[in-house]
């Protein structure tokens, strides 16, 4: 009896060290302190404060607005905008939700709590003790904000990336969608200096919109507003009912999305995947004029001499392992990442030896 009891009182121990038990959500009254409508999200993301409280930051530009933040990486995107005075700079203690100079508190850097806009968490306390606390729980490494804030410049560009093509991948289609279903209006995005103003104007205007729907739909419009992003793509290969694949011989039009094609002066090939397009035109690479493979994301045709590839992921096409082709490198690296790929490679290193891999 007494065993059974220690046995379950060590299983409620062991699971409340679990980093899925720590909630980054306010479970007392946030502190909101940007003016207006728009104070419950975030002036660079538009993320709901009250889901992140225990993450977010307050700053104070040089006009004197205030702007609140979700996360450390949502601070060091507006800091590149405006000149804000870091050692004024304000974060919520974790332990306590209060809010504490960010200059005198103590931060634990890559705990096994996930990051907030980034791979790698970083959650303030007022105190050492707390810090240590929280660390023998969910480990990490305790920081002072200096060097907390060197580690979010650091990652800036790779947590950019990540994010930037899961919401191309998952946001953008979403918010599309629901933006074209649920708003009636034209919205004059010149006139909002951030996110969270136009957050207010999409609640007021556009029909019942969730918070999960408003956040997708104001992504959608805001980060598109001054897209030069031009998608490098040559619309989508056309495949008959007919075609097979000269190597494996399957229906290729049963696979579009792994469609591949290569060109000469008067005749064309069709392939179910890359790896298959790859054994032919390693042994037919005379008379070509053109190649083009399906970006994984975009599920357009892409010129294959230019595209990135990546290896050894845990996706697999119609015959199994498959070179993934991608528009940009940074498409792959977030695939790559995503999908336990072992590298991204050019159109030129794809021989013999990768075949192999494959195999």
């Amino acid at each position: 009896m007494i065993k059974s009891l220690l046995i379950f009182v060590l299983l409620i121990v062991g699971s409340s060290l679990n980093a899925e038990n720590f909630s980054k959500k306010a479970t007392l009254e946030p502190v909101l302190v940007q003016k207006g409508p728009q104070k419950p999200w975030c002036s660079v993301c538009g993320m709901n404060l009250k889901m992140f409280y225990k993450t977010s930051y307050v700053a104070e530009l040089p006009d004197h607005t205030m702007h609140q933040y979700c996360s450390i990486r949502c601070l060091v995107v507006d800091a590149k905008k405006h000149k804000i005075d870091m050692k004024k700079v304000k974060v919520v203690d974790a332990e306590t939700q209060k809010l504490i100079l960010a200059k005198k508190a103590y931060f634990v850097v890559g705990s096994k709590v996930k990051g907030t806009m980034s791979k790698v968490s970083k959650l303030a306390f007022a105190t050492k003790e707390q810090a240590k606390a929280f660390k023998k729980k969910y480990g990490g490494k305790i920081v002072k904000f200096k060097k907390a804030l060197k580690i979010a410049k650091k990652s800036l560009k790779k947590d950019m990336k990540m994010l930037h093509m899961k919401k191309k991948k998952k946001i953008y289609p979403m918010g599309k969608k629901i933006f074209e279903k649920k708003c009636n209006k034209k919205f004059d995005l010149t006139k909002y200096t951030a996110i969270n103003e136009l957050k207010v104007d999409m609640k007021k205007s556009c029909s019942s919109l969730n918070e999960k729907q408003l956040q997708m739909s104001a992504l959608y419009l805001w980060d598109h507003k001054n897209s030069k992003e031009h998608e490098v793509s040559l619309g989508t290969i056309k495949v008959t009912k007919s075609e097979k694949c000269p190597v494996c011989g399957m229906f290729v039009y049963k696979y579009p999305r792994w469609a591949t094609q290569i060109f000469y002066a008067k005749k064309h090939y069709s392939f179910d995947g890359v790896k298959d397009m790859m054994k032919y035109y390693l042994k037919h690479k005379k008379g070509i004029s053109k190649i083009l493979v399906t970006d994984y994301y975009l599920q357009k045709a892409i010129d294959a001499t230019k595209a990135y590839y990546v290896v050894g992921s845990d996706v697999y096409g119609p015959m199994g392992a498959e070179l993934i082709p991608f528009v940009s490198k940074e498409s792959a690296e977030t695939f790559m990442f995503d999908h336990k790929g072992k590298k991204v490679i050019f159109f030129k290193d794809i021989d013999q030896d990768v075949m192999k891999m494959l195999e």
